[in-house]
């Protein structure tokens, strides 16, 4: 008889102890989950320190998301930004190597890495965080990736979009209003993804989910950056509207600060600010898919339990009728 059960409802914790001892790290018992929805990670705490780092993070990444040679760019990226000394966490490598096999899952092991959330209301916060986007970005222009995807309309929403109505994801009551909405707002992003092309924006590598939980602040030292399993290729201001909170004037004044910080290491190309909305929009429709896609791991519906219902469709198709309105309005200026 074929297991049905996710993959990820194997991923016990003897099964997280048996991988890491297959790399020559040895649990002392005390492991904890971290929260982690598209990936598993766990908190391992050592017998023996490995390179001193007595705690550990091992990531097990969702399987058939990323190809071998995906993860691996992923790792030599932080590998390249480790080495011009910006602060992102890059993988160990027991046994030589930062990725490594056991049974379904490809898994990582970083340093544990202390810190909070940043205070995005702190001109200066934004602007130590500018800079070191601004440094993570020169490394990221300094050559392509090779096979991790870019970020585009058609990855983001065309293809999310085909797949939420082709799998009858959207209640028969909003769907075709949601439809209309959505194909009205994707029609505005191509628009001002074709405007930016035409205007040279530049694409390269990014970390690609910038969000303030994936910067963790500490007094002396600032911002560190984890997580770079979104990394992909796209305009430098992908990693920066996701730190833009409040009204318009405060989102001004935000990205103020950031652009500040940011062209103290790095030229800034006033024309990205066009795409802070429709990037905004890009990401509404994907999420709405990959909590679709995700519904068979048993952690989705717990954490989710308001998804798919015809309230959280009315919502959705209320956000994008409000992104059309901030689409056509005009952008902020820095």
């Amino acid at each position: 008889m074929s297991d049905t059960r996710h993959p990820y409802e194997t991923l016990t914790p003897d099964a997280v102890q048996d991988a890491l001892a297959g790399v020559g790290l040895y649990g002392d018992g005390r492991l904890m989950a971290l929260s982690s929805y598209e990936n598993r990670v766990y908190q391992v705490h050592l017998e023996d320190p490995f390179e001193g780092h007595a705690i550990v993070i091992a990531k097990f990444y969702r399987p058939e998301r990323w190809t071998e040679a995906q993860i691996a760019e992923e790792h030599a990226f932080s590998a390249e930004l480790a080495a011009a000394e910006v602060p992102a966490v890059a993988p160990l490598a027991p046994g030589g190597s930062t990725l490594h096999r056991h049974g379904d899952f490809w898994f990582s092991v970083s340093p544990r890495r202390g810190g909070r959330q940043p205070e995005l209301d702190d001109g200066e916060v934004l602007e130590w965080i500018g800079r070191f986007l601004a440094r993570l970005h020169v490394v990221g222009a300094a050559k392509p990736f090779a096979t991790r995807p870019a970020l585009d309309v058609a990855t983001f929403a065309i293809e999310p979009r085909d797949w939420l109505l082709a799998n009858g994801a959207v209640p028969m009551e909003v769907e075709r209003e949601w439809t209309e909405a959505c194909h009205a707002a994707i029609a505005m992003v191509e628009t001002a993804f074709a405007e930016a092309k035409a205007a040279g924006v530049r694409q390269l590598r990014l970390h690609g989910d910038c969000h303030p939980g994936n910067i963790l602040w500490t007094p002396d030292a600032g911002p560190h950056f984890v997580d770079l399993d979104d990394a992909r290729t796209g305009p430098a201001v992908q990693d920066l509207w996701m730190l833009l909170s409040g009204d318009r004037s405060q989102r001004q004044k935000q990205l103020g600060a950031l652009v500040d910080g940011y062209e103290q290491m790095r030229e800034f190309d006033r024309s990205e600010l066009a795409l802070i909305e429709p990037l905004r929009t890009l990401r509404l429709i994907h999420y709405s898919a990959w909590l679709a896609r995700r519904w068979d791991d048993p952690a989705f519906p717990r954490a989710f339990p308001w998804f798919g219902t015809p309230d959280y469709w009315r919502d959705q198709l209320l956000m994008l009728q409000e992104q059309a309105e901030a689409m056509a309005e005009p952008p902020l200026v820095a």
